[in-house]
């Protein structure tokens, strides 16, 4: 505690994974995932038949043996990596504050680490959505489920909101003390930046202009007032800011988008496309960033690690090279933890 006995809370939240890779665990995790309507924003009725007569009996087997490669001994890639985050945290923050981690979905919930932090009796509580990008899918649901389960509270928490650090300075440094290194040792012909993508209609919904995402040619040319929430647009901030951090030209990196799902238009470029337009300009070795991941994760490691290096060789490219994510890396946490500490406005719009 602090010298005045007063203890802050911090709650660092991230997406959730399985608790193990076997079939009903992963079928657990995938209906408690895809019931959510920030992330499948259909109807109610639409949804659950998506979810239980396609998704669950057609993909559950496909993505626990997915889970099988990349289960370790420690368990699940994110669950290590986001526990050694926390620890990291705390240790760097110090006595005065109580951390604890909370999956959106899956363990540990959100409730059982908010109710740590309530039973420990912290002054104030700061939610730190580990999303460097906001999307209401992911940031916006987490935030929801804390505001959700702190409103059933007598003695409701304060809460405060760590916003979207796409552009922070140290999230920034920290992406680049990783990447450079990586680059330096495998020499690559060009860098790809590949982001979890997104339903294109999701990101109309987060223009309330309705005139500008998607619509306007350069429209994430840059973030001002009237694209502030689009995920698209933070994720083309990002780029910028990392290839200026790593001194690659405009020509030397692209960005792209991964993990899409079903046959609606999800936001381009996918990678899965631009990795056959890389080989057949000739490009030879290709590295692959994930800087919408703080940790590795399903899909740094097997979706880009695995099929998309597999993708890459029978298009006959000689080698993609993923990057780490960010982890445990010190500089992160930190970095993560100077946020924190300060909690003030993070840098985000551009001038």
């Amino acid at each position: 505690m602090t010298s005045d006995g007063s203890l802050q809370g911090v709650l660092l939240v991230n997406l959730g994974t399985v608790n193990s890779p076997r079939v009903r665990d992963v079928r657990r995790y995938l209906r408690e995932f895809l019931s959510d309507p920030r992330v499948l924003d259909i109807s109610r009725a639409a949804r659950w038949a998506l979810v239980h007569g396609i998704i669950l009996p057609f993909r559950s087997r496909t993505t626990a043996a997915a889970y099988a490669k990349i289960w370790s001994t420690a368990g699940s890639p994110l669950l290590v990596h986001s526990l050694a985050q926390r620890d990291g945290v705390a240790k760097q923050l110090g006595p005065g504050f109580m951390v604890e981690l909370g999956m959106r979905y899956g363990a540990p919930s959100i409730a059982d680490a908010l109710q740590c932090l309530l039973q420990a009796r912290t002054e104030g509580i700061t939610v730190v959505p580990l999303f460097p990008q906001f999307a209401a899918s992911s940031t916006g649901s987490a935030l929801a489920r804390v505001f959700q389960l702190a409103a059933r509270t007598w003695n409701a928490p304060q809460l405060r909101t760590l916003g979207p650090f796409y552009m922070h300075p140290g999230f920034i440094d920290a992406l680049a003390a990783v990447t450079s290194p990586a680059l330096d040792a495998f020499g690559p012909d060009h860098v790809l930046l590949s982001y979890h993508g997104l339903p294109e209609r999701q990101i109309r919904k987060s223009d309330p202009s309705g005139r500008h995402c998607l619509i306007e040619a350069d429209c994430c040319a840059s973030v001002s007032r009237v694209n502030s929430s689009c995920y698209r647009a933070q994720c083309f901030a990002t780029s910028r800011a990392l290839a200026t951090a790593l001194g690659l030209s405009r020509g030397a990196y692209s960005v792209s988008f991964q993990s899409r799902l079903g046959r609606t238009p999800w936001i381009k470029p996918y990678t899965d496309v631009v990795l056959p337009e890389l080989a057949a300009r000739g490009v030879r070795r290709l590295a692959v960033a994930c800087p919408s991941f703080v940790a590795d994760c399903l899909e740094t490691l097997e979706e880009i690690g695995m099929r998309a290096r597999a993708q890459w060789r029978e298009l006959g490219g000689e080698e993609l090279q993923l990057v780490p994510c960010l982890n445990a890396h010190p500089l992160w946490i930190e970095s993560l933890a100077r946020m924190i500490r300060e909690y003030k406005q993070i840098p985000g719009i551009e001038h």
